[in-house]
């Protein structure tokens, strides 16, 4: 945890403008919230936070590449990532979690520490089926396949009626609890 101090903001002295932030996250980043998810990466975070009276306003700009493990080969890819989000932070009474994107802070807060929200972010960015490049088309080809419906019914053309049985064909104990009405 002590690599992702160099991802705190110190907000208490900041003036009331926007400022510019940017952060390198790498293999080291990514060892500190263990390697579940994502074994590693190369990205470039820039983060624009602006800063008025009563709001923290922070845009995220995350471009790179992450390294996962396949799903169907277990071979180690890269996997482009390219997300842009907003999260806001207000003063209030109380800390708190108001929502995914708002956060409320107590006016002495002193720094803001954006480690998690960036790996949040880029693991949201993922797709939940990790696929090694060489498979994703082979994976769009059996999607479209499997996107045919096949349904058949027994149609009778003379009474265009669906479904109606001779009376050869039907179960004789659905004809008897058909005769209890």
């Amino acid at each position: 945890m002590k690599k992702l101090r160099d991802y705190e903001i110190g907000i208490a002295k900041l003036s009331n403008k926007k400022h510019s932030y940017e952060f390198v996250l790498d293999d080291a980043f990514f060892d500190e919230f263990g390697k579940e998810i994502i074994l590693g990466g190369n990205l470039q975070a820039i983060v624009e936070m602006d800063k008025t009276e009563s709001l923290l306003t922070f845009h995220f700009d995350i471009k790179g590449t992450v390294k996962l493990i396949c799903d169907r080969s277990l071979d180690e890819f890269d996997h482009p990532v390219d997300v842009q989000a907003t999260f806001r932070i207000r003063y209030g009474e109380e800390n708190a979690e108001l929502d995914d994107d708002l956060w409320q802070i107590t006016p002495n807060t002193q720094s803001i520490n954006i480690a998690q929200h960036l790996h949040d972010y880029i693991s949201l960015s993922l797709p939940m089926k990790k696929l090694h490049p060489r498979f994703v088309e082979e994976e769009e080809d059996d999607d479209d396949e499997q996107d045919i419906l096949i349904y058949s019914s027994r149609y009778d053309s003379d009474t265009d009626e669906e479904g109606d049985d001779d009376e050869d064909d039907s179960d004789p104990r659905w004809d008897a609890l058909r005769n209890l009405n």
